[in-house]
């Protein structure tokens, strides 16, 4: 198999749970067509331009095969905000991370503690303000409340649930969230893909497939557990060197980084 023959096969591979979904959720092929084209024109005319030179219209219609009034027309539009469902998700998650990682708002045991609304220290207000900026604690409180993370106390305290944030029942916040984390996992694979052997960034799994469907409630239940704890103890990790955080952290330029872990699951015929 050629170069070509194995992307084509690995678009593919990545097309069919992505149109699945873009089905399911009423989009057919000709919207779809079109944010190709655009997004093709946005990587050719950012990431492909020649070394100091202005990528152009002619280059990115040469690069991409779409005529030049179809790449002037895309580039002209309104572009879509693409940072707000990723945004949407962080903050109510950092919220529950900073609650399970930070001793400040644990109790005698070393667990979340069950914290006053209101509050300088050792409170939730002082739990969104120290790891979600400047949204109003309440309306953290009424996102997590809504997705069953929090539970409202009697005399105004708040108890934490889950030790992570799952949206429930917002489609669009759910689909903002495969935006993310799809796109994360395959910038890492393009990464690897072009970077020398020295510069590779890490990417691996554990895969079985000959596993019986009566063992697959108590597996899922077993590596749900040891995936949640594996990612708090790597919270602890980047939050301490966070400058949001840890402003007293040196350096400069400012990098996103993280690990994901994801389960899956599928039936052979």
């Amino acid at each position: 198999m050629d170069l070509t023959q194995a992307l084509t096969a690995a678009a593919q591979a990545i097309l069919r749970p992505l149109v699945r979904v873009l089905l399911r959720n009423g989009i057919p092929y000709g919207v779809f067509a079109e944010i190709a084209r655009t997004v093709y024109v946005e990587i050719a005319e950012k990431d492909f331009a020649l070394p100091g030179k202005r990528q152009t219209v002619s280059r990115i219609s040469t690069m991409t095969g779409l005529t030049r009034k179809e790449v002037t027309r895309i580039q002209a539009a309104e572009t879509v905000n693409r940072e707000a469902p990723g945004e949407r998700y962080h903050r109510p998650a950092r919220v529950i991370g900073g609650w399970v990682r930070d001793k400040d708002y644990h109790d005698k045991r070393g667990r979340p503690a069950e914290l006053p609304m209101e509050g300088e220290r050792g409170s939730f207000s002082a739990l969104v303000r120290d790891f979600s900026g400047d949204i109003p604690p309440r309306a953290i409180a009424d996102e997590l409340a809504r997705v069953g993370a929090i539970e409202m106390l009697p005399g105004g305290h708040v108890r934490l649930l889950t030790r992570a944030y799952i949206p429930r029942g917002d489609q669009a916040e759910k689909i903002g969230i495969l935006g993310t984390d799809a796109a994360d996992l395959i910038r890492t694979i393009d990464h690897n893909l072009t970077c020398g052997a020295d510069e590779a960034w890490f990417q691996r799994r554990v895969s079985y497939d000959n596993i019986s469907r009566e063992l697959l409630p108590a597996l899922k239940k077993h590596l749900s557990r040891k995936s949640q704890s594996c990612l708090e103890s790597l919270d602890r990790v980047l939050a301490a060197a966070d400058r949001d955080r840890n402003p007293r952290t040196k350096g400069t330029g400012r990098v996103r980084t993280g690990v994901g872990i994801y389960y899956f699951e599928e039936t052979i015929e």
